[in-house]
């Protein structure tokens, strides 16, 4: 029984202080689809008896199917709250009704790009962790990109009911484990935390941190029980809380408190006795079949009159679910958590417009972000595209940061190469209808105002992935930065049609596949094929899955064998400067190459050095931390590339070199192209400087064009880096193997014959698991899953991340080396002549 009309939400949307965004967010399998059907089950979408079960959030049949989750959907919530609930809460409210704008996100790493669209557009976090596994790989790479985004998190130790049903653990041992679990948690959040967030650390004392059986549909937090004991011992609320938690132990003989153990019998921790064994007596009780004891237990809780007539003849399983669901409702406890702890959209914009906005803080976009302000001007940001129902077309998914967007309204749209000034991707066009994401449907509403999460039709022609929105008239506004992925795609297919006809179907489909994902990047080659790049192999799988059946209406492709990208660099500084001639012979460029210092490429791709830098400010970091001069750092790098962003530059070294200005455009496209297409195997470069020498031009400004000097600087990098002892630079995964003691073998065996290199195994305290982190080149990666389970009879289960880029040992250049065949390879997939490059193509002598 739905709870409330599309009015009311709407009513509830301008009430600022009353709205909660926020995101499901963990590692794969802890439980976040489970837990988010007992909170949608409470805003009476779905029933309750189901909960747990249906996975309301899954929407697509083959996440139902797999049981993951593969995109994050959003959902609108409403809750009616009453007076008790919310007489301990201290902020700024308006009536008693609240708004929760929840999205479910996948844990799975293929898919952490799809936690990031969801991050952006939420304020607050919910981090799910499994009680016996813990803080995993994923759990890490999660929480550091919402802390990275200034997002708070708030904590829940799920699957509680393994504690009890499987491993049976005393007390004090599962006091232990959810104490590490939490405290594994707090590690990571101190480690990424940001200043202006404050105190994000979490604490189960403080109201931060839950407890929860997702699949049972019950939860508590401390303050459930605090409620409880207050009245019963006539102890401050306050009080009872921080003695529910930590070294607070209770005799019930002496009926005293101590800070320690006293020894006595009857002396236990007080999470022990007065929450941990009341909930194992009553479980204990209906798996037994005691149902007087338990009924008994419940009148002393006054809980047993809620139970319905029928639910009093269940036995076992269920009768212990409805028992625990009428007792410890999951809702209420993460309902509190979320109203109490996480901030309101005015709060949370206020500290997150320094990450937000593009432009200056203090302008009126700006500050109407900072505001939250509805009468603004608007700004909408687009995270994802969801596909509708109706075949080929999008939502354009977002959340309104300031203003109002309404339907019919014409809007400014900002894509992500748009520069302000410029007519470079940018469309003004009206949003044909505004409507809001419940799960499976959307309804219709007239307008959004800032604060809330909105899906738009009629704009999917002019987004590709992500763009900003304002008014039509706002020609000054600045557009939202743009995400940061924490994986990149690095694992490539080329895909054709079996029959030449269905060629425009691919084509037309292709496009809508990089509007549906947020990571996937198609392209053509220049040998007409078709490439489509994903973040590992689940990740293409299902990319190719709806391509084939949702965007090209089921015709048959063709999918080649996945192909890695590599990097092009150098190991050394080049051994004599080389130099180029223009074609008509009166120019000359004189260059060298050289690497660039450890961990300047990976500043550069996390965007701490870059081109849009201070450049006093860039020549002092540089001077710092990587021993440069301050001079050569602040004014005489040039440019970077590939993309203008890329880890390679271009630095001017020559002295006094005339009209060396006129020619600095041209070298820049130079850099762009040649870092793209490099001379071994046109891969991209990285990790390269070129530093001209000296350059000598001809007098006459006519002589001196682009089209003299972009082709000859572009020979003489390619020179520049085959004196300069080329290398191959392949793609490495981290990966984490969880496995049993018997299947180590087993996993060190396969990981050999992949060159996989292992670096940390810990025996998970308490559990006979083993944690495995190893480094796997990605080349190596395809079919790794099957070979391993094969080899440990399913027991052990990796997790890949695309981590770093390994530099390969072997010479390119040399005769038969591993580099060479792996060069030869992709140069005879592109089409380019089959044997290596030789420096006299690029090389002029004087």
């Amino acid at each position: 029984m739905v709870k409330f009309t599309i009015d009311e939400i709407r009513e509830l949307m301008d009430k600022q202080d009353n709205i909660r965004n926020m995101s499901v967010i963990a590692h794969v399998d802890h439980g976040k689809s489970t837990l988010t059907d007992s909170l949608v089950a409470a805003a009476g979408i779905i029933a309750v008896e189901s909960a747990g079960d249906q996975r309301l959030t899954d929407t697509r049949a083959d996440e139902q199917e797999r049981c993951i989750t593969i995109k994050s959907t959003g959902i609108s919530l409403y809750y009616q709250m009453d007076e008790d609930m919310l007489k301990n809460y201290t902020g700024t409210r308006d009536g008693d009704n609240f708004l929760v704008n929840l999205i479910d996100s996948p844990g799975h790493v293929d898919f952490s790009s799809e936690v990031t669209a969801a991050l952006r557009i939420t304020d607050g976090a919910l981090v799910v962790v499994d009680c016996v596994e813990g803080v995993c790989v994923q759990t890490e790479t999660v929480l550091r990109q919402a802390l990275g985004e200034r997002i708070r998190p708030v904590l829940t130790v799920n699957k509680l009911d393994r504690c009890f049903l499987e491993l049976m653990l005393e007390g004090e041992e599962a006091y232990t484990t959810y104490l590490r679990v939490i405290e594994n948690a707090n590690v990571i959040m101190a480690t990424y935390a940001d200043e202006r967030l404050g105190e994000v650390q979490v604490y189960p004392d403080k109201g931060t941190v839950s407890f929860s059986a997702g699949l049972h549909g019950w939860a508590f937090t401390l303050t459930t029980f605090a409620e409880m004991y207050s009245k019963r011992f006539g102890v401050e609320f306050k009080k009872m809380m921080e003695k529910l938690w930590g070294d607070n132990f209770f005799d019930a003989k002496t009926k005293k408190w101590s800070k320690k153990h006293t020894g006595s019998d009857t002396c236990k921790r007080a999470f022990v006795q007065f929450i941990y064994e009341p909930i194992k007596a009553i479980i204990d009780g209906c798996m037994q079949g005691k149902k007087e004891s338990v009924f008994k237990k419940m009148e002393s809780l006054g809980i047993f009159h809620l139970l319905k007539g029928e639910d009093k003849e269940l036995d076992g399983k269920p009768l212990m679910k409805r028992v625990m669901q009428t007792w410890l409702p999951a809702d209420k406890a993460l309902l509190e958590m979320m109203i109490y702890h996480l901030p309101s959209p005015s709060k949370a914009q206020a500290y997150r417009v320094e990450n937000l906005y593009e432009g200056p803080v203090d302008d009126v976009y700006g500050q109407a972000i900072a505001k939250c302000d509805p009468n603004g001007p608007l700004m909408l940001y687009v995270s994802k595209m969801i596909p509708s129902s109706d075949k080929g077309r999008f939502f354009a998914f977002g959340r309104v940061f300031a203003g109002k967007v309404s339907t019919g309204q014409k809007v400014r749209i900002m894509g992500p190469n748009y520069v302000p000034g410029q007519k470079k991707d940018l469309y003004i066009k009206a949003v044909q209808r505004t409507v809001l994401c419940m799960g499976r449907r959307q309804d219709a509403v007239e307008d959004v105002p800032c604060g809330n999460t909105v899906a738009m039709v009629g704009l999917d022609q002019f987004i590709t992935k992500n763009a900003t929105l304002t008014g039509e008239k706002c020609d000054d506004a600045h557009p939202i930065k743009a995400m940061k992925f924490s994986v990149s795609p690095v694992v490539r297919v080329a895909v054709e049609c079996k029959s030449a006809g269905d060629l425009p179907k691919l084509v037309e489909g292709l496009k809508r596949l990089a509007k549906s994902d947020p990571m996937v990047q198609c392209s053509i080659e220049d040998t007409g094929e078709h490439i489509i790049a994903g973040a590992g192999e689940l990740h293409l799988e299902i990319c190719l899955k709806d391509l084939q059946e949702d965007f090209m209406g089921g015709a048959p492709i063709k999918v080649g064998n996945p192909v890695v990208s590599f990097r092009e660099t150098v190991a050394g500084k080049s051994e004599r400067t080389v130099m180029s001639k223009s074609p008509n012979k009166h120019n000359r460029v004189y260059m060298t190459a050289r690497p660039l210092e450890d961990g300047l490429a990976e500043a550069i791709d996390e965007g701490e050095v870059g081109p849009r830098d201070e450049p006093k400010l860039r020549g002092r970091l540089l001077a710092e931390k990587f021993g440069w001069d301050k001079d050569i750092g602040a004014r005489k790098i040039w440019c970077f590339g590939p993309d203008t962003m890329g880890p390679n530059m271009v630095v001017d070294m020559t002295k006094g070199v005339q009209y060396l200005n006129e020619i600095k455009d041209s070298v820049v496209a130079a850099l762009q192209w040649a870092a793209k297409d490099g001379p071994l195997a046109e891969e991209n470069m990285r990790n390269i400087a070129f530093e001209i020498e000296d350059v000598v031009l001809h007098a006459d400004a006519i002589h001196r064009g682009g089209g003299q000097i972009i082709p000859t600087s572009r020979r003489v990098m390619y020179a520049a880096e085959l004196t300069a002892s080329p290398r191959l630079m392949e793609p490495v995964y981290l990966v984490e193997i969880q496995c049993p003691e018997q299947a180590i073998g087993g996993v060190y065996s396969v990981l050999n014959q992949k060159r996989g290199m292992v670096f940390e195994e810990a025996q998970r305290p308490g559990t006979p698991i083993y944690n495995i982190k190893a480094y796997l080149p990605v080349i190596e990666s395809f079919g790794f899953t099957g070979t391993l389970r094969a080899a440990t009879s399913g027991q052990a289960f990796p997790q890949c991340v695309f981590d770093h880029w390994e530099m390969m040992g072997s010479d390119p250049l040399s005769e038969g080396s591993q580099s060479q065949t792996i060069c030869l390879d992709a140069r005879k997939r592109k089409g380019l002549k089959v044997e290596m490059p030789t420096l006299s193509d690029y090389e002029d002598k004087l």
